[in-house]
């Protein structure tokens, strides 16, 4: 590896919105009026997938299939696909300027990199519409990035497919993808960071992977926050995950780590 130039990091979940919680209420308020709620875990399995895909998914699980038939009276169909989604991006809408904050210690950790000369990337499942309001919030409170591309950028090709992300490179002007890594909290970032042939990072805390909000992280035991922790972490690396860091506070001593063990070789 080279001197690393750029992170790419992903949105909710990973900077902002501990937990990654609006896209989880938005499909469940979109499923709930169609009859059907689904479980936070039914939501979560998909997460960091192109939003039409995420639901797409959730239709074929078993159990939510069978419940379209039971509500609906017949079985799903492309159509009603687009119904679900279009419902969950009117929510989504609705919700994203109450989940927008910045997530501990990410200001501080990309004012580092900077001051190292590293460029910020970000990708995202979230339109450019949706972007605007988060984007700005986020600016807000402390975070901005220097380039974010979102599926509407690449013909809607999200992840795991890698094109968000050579978007970024060719943005910032990175000299290859062996000069970046890309840093999510949900399995379809590690993916799509491994389909780009970049190192690829997973963050614990305030994950989608995780699947807590701040309030409930914080209200678990020792002994609970430990296993959550190591389900995490294994869910991660079961998924490619090349490295994993707890929080933000860890990322740049992973960086240095990463550059002291390419100038070994």
């Amino acid at each position: 590896m080279k001197k690393i130039e750029a992170v790419i990091f992903d949105w909710a979940g990973t900077t902002v919105d501990f937990g990654s919680m609006a896209p989880v209420q938005a499909f469940i308020r979109a499923f709930e009026k169609f009859g059907i709620t689904p479980t936070v875990q039914e939501v979560r399995t998909p997460m960091g997938k192109l939003k039409w895909d995420h639901i797409h998914e959730m239709l074929q699980m078993p159990r939510i299939h069978q419940e379209w038939i039971r509500v609906q009276g017949r079985d799903w169909t492309r159509e009603d696909v687009d119904q679900v989604y279009r419902v969950s991006e009117e929510t989504i809408l609705e919700i994203l300027p109450a989940y927008a904050q910045v997530k501990p210690y990410v200001p501080d950790a990309v004012a580092s990199l900077r001051e190292r000369g590293i460029k910020i990337g970000s990708t995202t499942g979230y339109t450019d519409e949706m972007m605007e309001i988060v984007s700005e919030a986020a600016r807000k409170n402390g975070y901005a990035p220097d380039a974010c591309f979102t599926p509407n950028s690449v013909g809607d090709k999200g992840r795991p497919y890698p094109y968000m992300i050579f978007r970024n490179l060719e943005a910032l002007g990175i000299s290859s993808v062996e000069s970046a890594i890309k840093v999510g909290d949900t399995l379809a970032d590690i993916r799509e960071g491994k389909n780009a042939g970049m190192i690829s990072v997973g963050v614990v805390d305030g994950s989608s992977v995780m699947g807590l909000s701040e309030e409930e992280y914080k209200a678990l035991n020792a002994e609970e926050r430990f296993a959550l922790e190591e389900r995490t972490r294994k869910l991660y690396l079961e998924s490619g995950a090349d490295y994993l860091i707890q929080n933000f506070s860890e990322l740049e001593d992973l960086i240095l780590d990463l550059e002291q063990m390419a100038a070994n070789f």
